[in-house]
């Protein structure tokens, strides 16, 4: 992700896992504060817990993302775009 770069709100019905590689991310569940997240990091999303993650405003961040799946579940469900509000709630990295 580039800096500033995020996905939109989305979900995973069987969850996903996060691994940061590079960079600082963000990271926010909903109705959650927004986290930080450093190389090394790890982030678990439970199934359906609908959350966003991306860049911070001034960093670039490469993360791994490990997301569950099988044949009666989608991957992923894709809802709105993060704000730049809801976005720029994140703490000074």
């Amino acid at each position: 992700f580039m800096p500033g770069a995020r996905t939109h709100w989305h979900r995973h019905p069987l969850g996903q896992t996060v691994f940061v590689t590079e960079g600082i991310g963000l990271c926010q569940r909903r109705g959650g504060p927004v986290e930080v997240i450093r190389p090394g990091g790890r982030v678990l999303f439970e199934a359906d817990e609908e959350h966003w993650h991306g860049a911070a405003p001034n960093r670039l961040m490469v993360h791994l993302a490990i997301n569950e799946g099988d044949a009666d579940h989608d991957v992923v469900h894709w809802l709105t775009p993060v704000t730049d509000d809801e976005y720029a709630a994140a703490p000074a990295v």
